[in-house]
This record gives structure tokens, sequence and C-alpha cells, in this order.
């Protein structure tokens, strides 16, 4: 079993052929989805995907690609959306300094703001980070601060995509967070993201696509999708030296542990580990 922690599954790459690759999904040994939103209408397109698909849960927030939009009637919509029962985290949001497509300032104030909505939620953030290292770990780190002995002591949420150093890798994990890893751990010419992989600890990993985008080795230049996970999830467990099946278990541990993916909430069915 593999738990697709980050993709974006109601955009329009899907439209012509979604129930396919949701059963693909399942072929593949993934049991769970998460679908992202990256702003409030494709935030209210995730919940409504997870509200007909029992494999499917929701993260809703605004990119910082989108950070001028965050208006307080988009963020109070925003909110309303976040108590919809198969809603298990808040975002994407972050810092994108690479694409710069809303001002820094403007993304700055957007992530904050999310990021203390989340924490009166009670629920985990999904962050995006991109050549915005030193802010993005500044900001998290004033914000886990105030996290201790509340619901999201230990799992305070993601890195997706994680792009950073080693460095910056053991801060992230020294604060809660844990490390997404998708398509590119995957790519021939990756340098940096296998050594981090190997250092990391695997109680802090969890396996994503990012789909449509990211698309794994032998696929790139192809739509990426969600059973590819297990493409992902078969490089680091080599890298880690651990059988797939382990790497799956361990995975999936992390991910239902990350977003309470227990008996009694959103994802359903299935019996899990207790932690």
């Amino acid at each position: 079993m593999l738990i697709d922690t980050h993709a974006h599954l109601d955009l329009a790459q899907f439209d012509a052929d979604r129930q396919a690759v949701l059963a693909r999904a399942s072929a593949a040994g993934v049991a769970t989805m998460v679908t992202v939103g990256v702003d409030l209408a494709s935030s209210r397109r995730a919940v409504a995907l997870a509200a007909e698909n029992e494999a499917i849960v929701a993260a809703v927030g605004v990119h910082p690609h989108d950070a001028s939009t965050l208006t307080g009637d988009t963020l109070a919509a925003l909110r309303r959306l976040s108590e919809r029962p198969r809603v298990v985290a808040v975002g994407e949001m972050g810092l994108d300094y690479y694409r710069d497509r809303s001002p820094r300032d403007v993304q700055r104030r957007a992530f904050q703001a999310q990021l203390a909505w989340a924490a009166r939620l009670g629920k985990p953030v999904i962050i995006h980070d991109r050549d915005a290292h030193d802010d993005v770990l500044g900001m998290l780190q004033d914000w886990a601060g105030g996290l201790a002995g509340g619901a999201l002591a230990g799992r305070p949420g993601v890195l997706h995509t994680f792009s950073g150093d080693l460095a910056m890798a053991e801060k992230a994990i020294s604060l809660g967070f844990y490390l997404g890893f998708s398509g590119p751990v995957t790519y021939q010419n990756a340098r940096q993201l296998p050594r981090i992989v190997q250092a990391v600890p695997l109680d802090r990993i969890v396996v994503e696509t990012d789909c449509p985008f990211l698309p794994p080795h032998p696929h790139r230049g192809k739509r990426n999708e969600p059973s590819y996970v297990r493409l992902v999830a078969e490089r680091v467990a080599e890298l880690k030296g651990i059988s797939f099946d382990e790497l799956a278990a361990a995975t999936t541990a992390n991910a239902r542990w990350l977003f309470q993916l227990d008996d009694g909430t959103p994802n359903g069915k299935t019996e899990l580990e207790s932690r």
C-alpha cells in the first residue's frame, strides 16, 4: 500500500480520463491520494473530488503564485472549506522566488496568514518552497515554536517535493516536519536528493507525485499520475537500502499519522497501524 501525499487531480489534464487514472492508481497499490488546492477554485474542486471518491482526501489553500488572490473574503471561504470532514491539511502554501508570480512581500503575508489559520484549525501544512529556503525555514521555525503540546505537535506539516540541502532537511525535521520526495529523486542527473534521502530518517519521509507535474523516470515529458508514485517509492527504497515493502509500510504509516488518516477520519475503511 502507498499514499500519494501530493496530487492535483482536479486539474484539466485529468478531465478526459480521471476515473481511469484512479483505477490505475488502485491497481498500483495506491490506497489514498491527497489532492491539493492552489487557490479557492481548485480547493473547491479538491473538496468535491474527495467527497466523491473514498480514495481521495483534500487540502485547501493558496499557492504562492496566487498569493495576490488571498483577500479576506477568500480566506474566509477557504476556512469554511477546511472544516469539511475530508479536508486533512492546509496548503499548498509557501514561497516561490523562482517564478515570482506574486510580489515577495505579498507571498510572505499570504504564507503567514495560512500558517496562523492552520494552527487554529489543528491541521498540518503542505509547504511549497522554490528558491526561498531561508525565508521558508525562518517562517516555519517561528510558527512551529508555538505548536508545542498542541494538536500539531510532531506533525506540523510536510515540505513537499523537497528541494533544499541536507542542512535544511535536518532543520526541518528537528521542527517536526516531514519531507516529501517525488519524481526528481528518480532522475539520472539528480545529485543532492539521493544523498538527502540516504541521510534522513525513514520515519520522516513521505512519497508523492505532484501530478500532473514532475513525472518520474522513465516517464519524463509525459503527464504524471498517482500510479507513478510507486516508481518514486522504489527509488527511495533503493537509496535507503531496504525492501520496497518496508519502504511502503513506513511511508504509509508516516502519511497516516501526518494527515490523521485513521479509521474514524476521512480515509475510511482500512484498519490502520497505530503510532
